[in-house]
């Protein structure tokens, strides 16, 4: 079996001493053993991570790959046939949410029938195959009853975030988390072709017990967008001949709890698992088996959609990566040109049959709120709006050389540029540049935190700058591969730029202030000039909030002092338009 030589060395497990015939009951869940009612703690992980190795010592190692905030280990199977193949790499992972846990146990009998030759004969020499049973460690040991609310078995599971309160499918792009730094090292060593997350939705009762979201299906470089819808139809085509009854979107509602607003489908956010990975020109696949479901029926429904991905990757593996390298390439061209952050629905609707139940909507006596109360025992078919065009959201224009890091931010900045595998080059002498800089105004902060962060709204505008830019900061080119990435990261627009996510809020706060003595000295000398005096009073005349205010008033005249922090509410990453003397060697 071919292995990355890093990983080879994070191998825990051994083969069997010659002579030992592991038993085969060892391999098998507690879900399994318990007729799907219970599943296992993370003990069973790492019991099962040891034995895999034992009864396929030419096929798996188990390795890890990171340890949690609670000192967990994190724990990946790797297993493939042969050695001198060149094979596409399939990562499929469970427990992002631990309560929604269907993908940890499903994926083990998946893996195990696989090697076995039960299911997939042959595959392993066509793909190679990285399982990460759990991803949410710590959540998984959360463990209780009513964790999930909404869903039918197992009769205990984890909970949804981590130790530290992280929704790791929020985190994808800002890598806040240890465990979601420790998941992107993993995808760089392994650079999957194919990256597939297993979760379970809640939501509506309806009869569709799957959803399966393929990105970039719906928007991004044409080549690897075509091969992603051909992916989703062959999904889709798949589960339906095995009896299920798939979606390729989301089953979320325009208005909650009101079937007849009808579903949008657009691209998801580089938040999440399948936007990130279709933003780094693969295909990112988001799993989502129904909560109302039994929870042996879901792990069946998480069986047949591993096996047409895999079966899909092992057919097609060579085409969809030289469409990959492509959008790679077509990427790398963007600089001076228009990017497309973000995509929306256009006003344009088609009729979805949607399978559903009766219902009926009225009002609560306990919330007083239109309630919806559905009835499982009769099945119908809602006519109802789906929005599936996507037109352009956010569109900038790419820099045409790309963007400075001053060193002070190198710490906030550098361990996500490394993250996701963006190149950088650090400078090693200061100098003057010629740059853009990012004004701010109409700031306004969220009143509670997300994801740990207090987010920020604003207004602001680009304009040239004379930047003196020390040694220790970072320039980062636009011309590379993961071009969108960077721009979600960098530019303020984006609601997932370091800006937005409130990384920078001290750049709104002012720390130097002129006494009101002194400015009423320093105003009557400004309302010498008579510019200053004529904006003054008409200011005066049209703002009464601001002819009222004192403070206002002299704050006025401080404003266009030269003492006034001329930092303050200016966004300390710059846009670089033209090259300078200190790109001279290859960025990191």
């Amino acid at each position: 079996m071919r292995l990355r030589p890093s990983l080879v060395t994070l191998a825990l497990a051994v083969a069997s001493p010659l002579g030992a015939a592991p038993s085969a009951d060892a391999l098998k869940t507690v879900a399994e053993k318990s007729d799907w009612k219970r599943t296992g703690r993370y003990s069973e992980v790492e019991r099962l991570c040891e034995e895999f190795p034992k009864h396929f010592p030419r096929q798996v190692v188990c390795q890890k790959f990171g340890t949690t905030p609670e000192g967990r280990p994190m724990l990946s199977l790797v297993a493939g046939d042969g050695k001198k193949r060149e094979r596409p790499v399939i990562l499929f992972q469970g427990g992002i949410h631990s309560g929604e846990i269907d993908g940890k146990d499903a994926g083990f009998v998946f893996l195990r029938e696989v090697l076995e030759g039960k299911r997939l004969p042959g595959v392993l020499q066509k793909a190679t195959l990285v399982f990460v049973p759990v991803f949410n460690v710590d959540g998984h040991e959360r463990f209780g009853k009513n964790n999930r609310p909404n869903q039918v078995g197992p009769e205990e599971m984890g909970w949804r975030t981590t130790s530290q309160n992280y929704n790791l499918n929020r985190d994808y792009l800002k890598v806040d988390a240890p465990e979601m730094q420790a998941m992107h090292e993993l995808l760089n060593r392994w650079d999957p072709l194919v990256y597939v997350d297993l979760h379970v939705t809640d939501g509506a009762q309806f009869q569709h017990d799957v959803a399966v979201m393929v990105e970039p299906s719906m928007a991004g470089p044409e080549a690897l967008k075509n091969a992603a819808l051909n992916l989703r139809t062959q999904i889709m085509s798949d589960l339906s001949q095995v009896g299920h009854k798939p979606l390729w979107f989301y089953p979320s509602f325009e208005k909650d709890d009101d079937p007849t607003s009808g579903i949008s489908a657009r691209p998801h956010s580089p938040r999440f698992s399948n936007g990130y990975w279709g933003l780094r020109n693969r295909f990112g696949i988001l799993v989502e088996t129904h909560s109302w479901r039994d929870y042996a029926h879901r792990c069946r429904a998480t069986l047949a959609t591993l096996d047409s991905i895999v079966k899909a990757t092992a057919a097609h593996g060579r085409a969809w990566r030289a469409a990959a390298d492509a959008a790679d390439r077509e990427m790398s061209q963007l600089a001076g040109k228009t990017a497309t952050l973000t995509y929306r629905n256009s006003d344009k609707t088609e009729t979805f049959e949607f399978l559903g139940y009766e219902y009926t909507r009225r009002d609560s006596p306990v919330s007083g709120q239109l309630m919806t109360v559905y009835d499982p025992s009769k099945p119908e078919v809602w006519k109802m709006p789906l929005r599936k065009e996507v037109i352009p959201g956010l569109q900038l224009t790419a820099p045409a050389s790309g963007y400075l890091v001053p060193a002070a931010y190198r710490d906030i900045v550098e361990p996500r540029l490394k993250a996701h595998r963006l190149q950088y080059q650090v400078l090693k002498q200061g100098q003057d540049v010629n740059a853009s800089a990012y004004r701010i105004t109409d700031v306004k902060l969220a009143n509670s935190s997300y994801e740990k962060h207090q987010r920020a709204e604003y207004k602001g505008q680009w304009s040239p700058s004379q930047e003196r830019i020390s040694a220790g900061s970072l320039w980062v080119p636009i011309a590379q591969p993961n071009v969108i990435l960077l721009m979600q990261l960098m530019e303020p627009e984006s609601s997932d730029s370091f800006l937005a996510w409130g990384y920078l809020n001290e750049i709104f706060e002012r720390k130097e202030y002129m006494e009101p003595y002194v400015a009423e000295q320093v105003a009557q000398e400004m309302l010498k000039d008579p510019a200053v005096k004529q904006e003054f009073e008409k200011r005066l005349a049209e703002d009464p909030d601001f002819a009222k205010s004192p403070q206002a008033r002299l704050d006025f005249f401080y404003r266009r002092h030269p003492s006034f922090d001329e930092r303050l509410n200016r966004y300390p990453i710059l846009r670089l338009e033209q090259g300078a003397q200190f790109l001279t060697s290859k960025a990191k």
